[in-house]
């Protein structure tokens, strides 16, 4: 394969995701050529290789190992990312995988190391890193908009949809932080730096043994610039994000899943004078994957992606730590005599 020549991606799994925005760009990106979708059934995957036109492999397995497959896109049930990320770099491919990756921070470590030794790229999909209406932001609170940040807040929840899905799935890994809530804490760090830390964290579950509908996470820098992220699968629609400084405030309406053809609103609020903002329409799926396949070709790229799929997962795994920990102490006070039940609270 020469520097000209696209990159030979395949797909494990005829996921939703995979089917209305990232194989799109895929077709958009020049650097990429889709080779074959991977499913349990050859239907599913049928599906995929009519409207892309590409080739159908019956197993996850077959399409990892192949020779004219160089990249591997992972959209599968959260609880099949590890499994098969693991797999793909072992069988020498490059690694695209959606969020969340994973909710340990050894589990992601250990891929990093594997990825590090195979010198291939380990990139967690989050897509809305990759449009520029973040970057517009992060250069008005450089400029001093709107004075000395002191605090973030991130919002993003959806309502109830069908119980079947894969996302109210506990065997699946499913559940509100590895599902919305991975978006505000992704952010947090954008805005926050890697020193950031969690303080206090709670998650509801609508019964035992169900998954996490809804969530709280209370986060700090070295700094003590504090970040509240809120997110559910039982919420009115919400998604957005908001900096306040010494000086002003910054918000995003439309934070972390603008379709391509949408403009994004960006309001300055500073003092008595309000601003409102248009900010350009940008595709953030071919950003990502162009940003993946630019990373496949640049090894200086790669490490940078592995380090942020590490930080990402070691703070889900300190959130689900912090909020089990909170569970513990509430059952705790609720048993003791005389003392009134407590839920779990930061």
């Amino acid at each position: 394969m020469t520097d000209a020549e696209p990159i030979g991606i395949g797909v494990l799994g005829a996921a939703d995701i995979a089917w209305r925005r990232t194989l799109p760009a895929v077709e958009r990106c020049p650097l990429l050529r889709l080779v074959a979708v991977a499913g349990r059934t050859p239907d599913k995957a049928r599906r995929f290789a009519d409207r892309f036109g590409c080739e159908t492999v019956t197993g996850y397995r077959h399409l990892v190992e192949r020779d004219d497959v160089q990249a591997v896109y992972i959209p599968l049930p959260n609880a099949l990312h590890e499994e098969w990320a693991d797999a793909a770099l072992r069988a020498g491919k490059h690694v695209l995988v959606e969020k969340s990756l994973s909710a340990s921070g050894a589990a992601v470590r250990s891929l990093a190391r594997t990825a590090r030794e195979r010198d291939l790229v380990l990139m967690e999909n989050f897509a809305f890193l990759h449009h520029p209406q973040h970057d517009r932001v992060r250069e008005l609170v450089a400029d001093g908009a709107i004075g000395s940040l002191r605090a973030f807040s991130a919002s993003f929840g959806i309502p109830r949809g069908d119980p079947g899905l894969i996302r109210y799935s506990r065997e699946l890994a499913g559940g509100s932080l590895r599902e919305t809530g991975c978006y505000p804490l992704r952010a947090a760090q954008l805005f926050l730096g890697p020193s950031i830390r969690v303080l206090g964290a709670q998650l509801s579950a609508e019964h035992d043994g169900g998954v996490d509908m809804t969530g709280s996470v209370l986060l700090a820098d070295d700094t003590g610039v504090t970040a509240q992220c809120d997110f559910g699968l039982d919420n009115a629609y919400r998604n957005t994000y908001a900096l306040w400084g010494s000086e002003g405030r910054l918000e995003v309406d439309w934070a972390f899943t603008p379709p391509p053809g949408t403009r994004p609103l960006l309001r300055l609020h500073r003092g008595d004078r309000r601003e409102e903002r248009l900010l350009p329409a940008a595709d953030q799926f071919l950003g990502a994957v162009t940003a993946f396949a630019q990373a496949c070709a640049d090894p200086a790229a790669r490490a940078a992606h592995a380090d942020a799929a590490v930080r990402q997962a070691e703070l889900v795994e300190a959130v689900v730590e912090t909020a089990g920990a909170g569970r513990s102490a509430a059952g705790h006070r609720a048993a003791r005599p005389g003392k009134r039940s407590a839920r779990a609270l930061f």
